[in-house]
C-alpha cells in the first residue's frame, strides 16, 4: 500500500467554505486528491491518503482516505474538484471530538497532528519527503508500502520540519523544475508503477 501524506498549514479545518482559493487553497487539496486514486479508466486501490489541515478554526484535522473503487461509482470515472471539495466539506463538518470518526467506508476524520500521523506510519520504515534539494528519486531505494510527504504551494514549515527530528526522513526529489503537489505526487506514482512497487 502507498502512503501519501499531504500537509498544509493554511487549509480551513472545517466545513464552512466555498472559495477553495479563500479556503487555505483547499483547490489545491482538492487536485491531490484526485491525482492519487484517479487514472485513466480506472481508480487506484493501492493508495491511502492522508490529508493534514492545519488552518483556522480547529487545528489540526487528519482526514485518512482510502476509498478504492467507491470513490467514483456514481460518477463512472469523472470527478471535479467541485465533487471534492464537498467530499472534503463533508468529512470536516463529521468531525467527532475524540474519536477518528468513520464518516463512510474509506473515508475517516480526526484531530491529529502532523508528526502524530508519521510517526505512526514511520514505524520501522524510511518517510520520504518531497523537496527540490533531495536526491533523484531515480537513485533511490523504494520497498514496499512506501511513505511520501509533499507539502502545499508554501512547503512544510520549519517549526513542522523540527519535529521530525527522530524519524528516518529522507529527501526525495523529482526533477529540476518547481513542480504543483499534485504533479509531483503524479511524478512518484508513475516511478512506482515502473518499478511494481505497491
Amino acid at each position: 500500500m502507498r502512503h501519501f501524506v499531504y500537509y498544509s498549514a493554511k487549509a480551513r479545518t472545517t466545513g464552512n467554505f466555498d472559495d477553495l482559493m479563500k479556503a487555505g487553497r483547499m483547490d489545491i487539496a482538492c487536485q491531490i486528491v484526485i491525482m492519487a486514486f484517479f487514472i485513466s479508466n480506472q481508480i487506484r486501490n493501492n493508495v491511502k491518503l492522508h490529508l493534514v489541515f492545519s488552518g483556522p478554526p480547529d487545528p489540526t484535522k487528519h482526514i485518512d482516505m482510502f476509498p478504492g473503487k467507491k470513490l467514483s461509482e456514481d460518477s463512472e470515472h469523472d470527478i471535479s474538484k467541485k465533487d471534492v471539495a464537498g467530499l472534503i466539506k463533508k468529512l470536516l463538518y463529521k468531525y467527532k471530538q475524540g474519536v477518528k470518526n468513520e464518516v463512510m467506508p474509506g473515508y475517516w476524520i480526526e484531530k491529529k497532528s502532523f508528526i502524530e500521523v508519521l510517526k505512526e506510519l514511520g514505524k520501522n520504515k524510511t518517510i520520504f519527503l518531497l523537496d527540490k534539494k533531495g536526491e533523484d528519486i531515480r537513485n533511490v531505494e523504494i520497498e514496499k508500502d512506501p511513505v511520501f510527504v509533499l507539502g502545499d504551494q508554501e512547503g512544510i514549515p520549519k517549526h513542522e520540519m523540527k519535529k521530525l527530528k527522530g524519524l528516518d526522513i529522507r529527501k526525495v526529489s523529482v526533477g529540476n523544475q518547481m513542480y504543483f503537489a499534485s504533479q509531483a505526487l503524479t511524478i512518484v506514482q508513475n516511478e512506482l508503477d515502473r518499478r511494481g512497487v505497491e
